[in-house]
């Protein structure tokens, strides 16, 4: 049932505090200038409850965000294998966001922070594209659908309300061969005793970071030359061939690799669990590799264009775009379609041999 209780204020200001009291509800309460309001908003409430519309207010106006996110980090994150750069999404939002109430946060609040971020440098000097503020938009987005759905902190995901940033065309940016022998050069001279190896790996598998990072020593057979992926981004196990110098440098690195540590490229510090245990964690390169790539004196260059590169060089060494989708992990031809002009030639070659064949000329 609700009451309404009229108020004056030492001013003379009338105001009209409503309380909602349900069975099996928190009681919910609002104030109002005018007493037809706080009526309106009661019946409104109440017919809410009854109908299972009306969630639990009351909690989002107790938790921040700062609040939600360190839960979610807790509860969620800490489950993930490598969450590097959601935690680095969600630190920023923490930071710009974290002392609002989860039921102050709107979309237009958001909106304006995002904006914001939008062509802002990184620590590294580069532009923050559209498409990295979209990742920071669906990280905090995450955070809202599980603060909403498990732990019933707030009835409203704000982010569900704003559009996405539009996106440019994929790009095919791959190393050309004076620049790779400088990016290789760079890497072995890095004081991070990995880079190299993952950078030959990266480009003669066309694996991702994460794939990579995240490998694991059970997970290579020298004998068949082949890396397995249990971890990949569409959930589905893949064969990598393992061959030439990746081959080589990863067979050599087995005979250094840390004892009781199944990583293939731990990190150097070692990790205490929540049962007092210590264990490893995949390295992290971002640091080194940007440094790499400044020496080698390339421009606008990511480490996952050398997954691109890794498709453009079996373009134009003729691969068909069947067997490069094979080989980097993609269910259909649509995503590798972007290196088609690559392997023109080799596509010449079919339709040539083709015409000889039926015409007996090309």
């Amino acid at each position: 049932m609700a009451s309404i209780q009229k108020r004056i204020s030492k001013d003379g200001e009338v105001s009209y505090r409503v309380q909602v009291r349900m069975k099996g509800h928190p009681p919910e309460t609002a104030s109002f200038a005018r007493l037809t309001d706080a009526r309106i908003w009661a019946q409104n409430t109440e017919s809410a409850i009854r109908e299972g519309r009306h969630f639990k207010t009351s909690a989002s106006k107790k938790h921040t965000m700062a609040e939600t996110i360190d839960r979610y980090h807790r509860e969620v994150l800490s489950h993930l294998k490598n969450p590097i750069n959601q935690k680095k999404y969600l630190s920023f939002w923490k930071e710009v966001l974290g002392h609002y109430t989860l039921a102050d946060l709107t979309p237009s609040l958001i909106i304006e922070k995002r904006n914001a971020l939008l062509g802002s440098e990184n620590k590294f000097g580069r532009s923050i594209s559209a498409a990295t503020v979209n990742r920071y938009v669906q990280s905090l987005g995450h955070v809202f659908t599980v603060a909403m759905k498990e732990w019933e902190w707030t009835s409203d995901n704000p982010i569900a309300k704003i559009s996405k940033f539009k996106e440019p065309r994929g790009r095919v940016r791959f190393l050309s061969d004076e620049e790779r022998s400088a990016l290789l050069l760079a890497c072995q001279r890095s004081e991070n005793p990995y880079l190299y190896s993952i950078v030959v790996l990266a480009l003669s598998t066309g694996a991702r970071k994460n794939e990579i990072l995240s490998l694991k020593w059970p997970d290579v057979n020298f004998e068949r030359r082949t890396i397995i992926l249990n971890e990949t981004k569409n959930g589905d196990r893949r064969t990598l061939p393992l061959q030439g110098l990746a081959h080589d440098l990863i067979y050599a690195h087995s005979k250094l690799r840390v004892l009781g540590c199944d990583y293939v490229f731990p990190s150097r510090k070692v990790v205490k669990g929540k049962d007092g245990k210590f264990f490893y964690q995949p390295i992290d390169i971002r640091t080194a590799w940007e440094n790499a790539v400044k020496k080698a004196g390339i421009e606008d260059f990511r480490f996952h264009d050398l997954r691109h590169s890794a498709a453009s060089y079996l373009a134009m060494n003729g691969a068909s775009l069947a067997e490069i989708a094979e080989v980097l992990g993609h269910k259909t031809l649509q995503m590798v379609k972007r290196y088609a002009h690559l392997s023109e030639a080799h596509t010449s070659s079919v339709v040539a041999s083709m015409n000889q064949r039926i015409f007996g000329h090309v």
